[in-house]
């Protein structure tokens, strides 16, 4: 697959304001491993295999077991993720499947059981932003590197 248009060069302020947002997200109360979860998870959902190598490795550098990244497709089917991931990876699902039917009154409440209003707003936020990304390198082609 050639890649296409490489928008960090063509429009460096928007990549500016995207690596602003990183910054401001990774001063959120999400842990590491959350943080690379959703990353992961958003980014099995939308194919983005450049997304995917990167986060695996960093998830696989700051600790996540190799088990539970194969698995991590399949969350609901497995006793390897806490209730609380659970309730996080449902969530990051519906957020990055938006469209389907929003987030659901189920879902938002049992974020809720586990997370207060500033870290479900992380949850969030850190959602949009790998889908962004995802978008980025799905549709330019982004090689894996």
């Amino acid at each position: 697959m050639e890649q296409r248009v490489n928008l960090e060069q063509t429009h460096p302020h928007v990549y500016k304001a995207m690596y602003g947002l990183v910054a401001a997200l990774s001063k959120s109360n999400l842990t590491p491993i959350q943080k690379e979860l959703i990353k992961v998870r958003a980014s099995q959902i939308n194919s983005c295999a450049f997304c995917l190598n990167m986060h695996t490795v960093e998830a696989l550098k700051i600790g996540e077991t190799q088990q539970r990244l194969f698995v991590l497709n399949a969350w609901r089917e497995t006793d390897l993720f806490t209730a609380e991931e659970k309730a996080l990876l449902a969530l990051v699902e519906e957020v990055t499947l938006i469209s389907q039917h929003g987030v659901s009154d189920a879902t938002y409440k049992r974020a809720a059981e586990f997370f207060n209003e500033e870290t479900i707003g992380d949850i969030i936020l850190a959602t949009v932003l790998i889908n962004s990304w995802n978008r980025i390198a799905v549709s330019t082609h982004l090689q894996v590197q």
